[in-house]
């Protein structure tokens, strides 16, 4: 065991991790790293100005957008500190309350990804297979109790898996897989029963992130269904386009989720490279791609995007 290890064996903070093998050349990986922060934090904050200003995007679709964007900028926030305190650094080290306070906010705002994604669907699903209705059930009402819901969903279900974290033994290496804290790295380095976190946090991910998507291919099958009954080529691509962009943000969103999960559960023999690798591509590439996405594939998005792009160079 390396000296580094004997030293936060009995010690409250653990180890950051940046790139391994790569650790030469971190002020250099600060660049890019420091590049994708900024564009999540423009590109996020780029969409949910254009929604707040645009009244004629003050439509159910583009709340949820909003609510997505909100998400994506607060994983971002979540995790800025420690990934660049590491590339930069100025910060090796964290403390056992931070760490469990970014786990919590982590996994907290990657169930309420998922559940505002699954919310989308179910406005994809009103659009297409019951249009006449839309405005009826989908009220202004009706969208802040789902968005309340999503919250309280995602916030008080995570406290007693986050809380138990408090209270374990860490007699392993203190040295974390990433630049940041995941419950998963934590309950590895405990010599304490970890019974509770094990079954309750497969629980958390069986009852959020696989029923959201069960749910979410099930809107789809009906959306599909409906479609391919639309006598009119033309009608039914147009359907199918409202749904791209969407189908793009829950396909970056689930992918890198089962990658981190396959890696962490399978992939002990694997470089620490990898876990790294997919570590940071689960925090930051859906709040990345989710505002390009949108901005690209979404033609009102698109059209006010390139207005205020326009009227600022004039």
């Amino acid at each position: 065991m390396s000296a580094l290890s004997h030293s936060h064996l009995n010690s409250s903070t653990f180890v950051l991790t940046g790139v391994p093998g790569l650790e030469n050349y971190s002020l250099w990986l600060s660049i890019p790293f420091s590049s994708i922060y900024a564009m999540v934090f423009l590109g996020n904050c780029m969409i949910l100005h254009v929604i707040r200003t645009e009244p004629s995007l003050h439509q159910p679709m583009f709340y949820f957008l909003a609510m997505l964007a909100f998400t994506d900028l607060c994983m971002g926030l979540s995790t800025v500190y420690t990934v660049l305190g590491v590339l930069y650094g100025f910060m090796q080290e964290i403390s056992l309350d931070f760490c469990i306070a970014q786990s919590y906010f982590i996994h907290g705002l990657s169930f309420m990804e998922s559940s505002v994604l699954l919310a989308m669907a179910f406005d994809r699903y009103i659009a297409i297979c019951n249009p006449l209705r839309y405005s009826s059930i989908l009220t202004n009402d009706k969208i802040m109790k789902i968005g309340v819901a999503i919250s309280c969903r995602s916030s008080l279900l995570i406290p007693p898996v986050i809380i138990r974290l408090k209270f374990l033994k860490y007699c392993r290496p203190h040295i974390l897989s990433h630049s940041f804290c995941l419950h998963q790295d934590l309950i590895r380095m405990a010599c304490s029963d970890i019974r509770f976190n094990s079954i309750y946090g497969l629980a958390l991910v069986i009852s959020n992130l696989l029923l959201d998507a069960v749910l979410i291919i099930i809107s789809y099958i009906m959306i599909l269904h409906t479609v391919l009954a639309i006598a009119s080529r033309e009608e039914r691509m147009k359907s199918l386009q409202t749904c791209v962009s969407h189908i793009c943000a829950v396909l970056i969103f689930y992918i890198p989720i089962i990658g981190l999960t396959m890696v962490h559960r399978f992939g002990k023999h694997l470089s620490p490279l990898v876990h790294v690798l997919m570590g940071n591509i689960y925090i930051l590439f859906p709040p990345l791609m989710n505002p390009i996405i949108y901005s690209i594939k979404t033609h009102q998005i698109r059209r006010r995007v390139q207005r205020l792009f326009s009227s600022k160079a004039i």
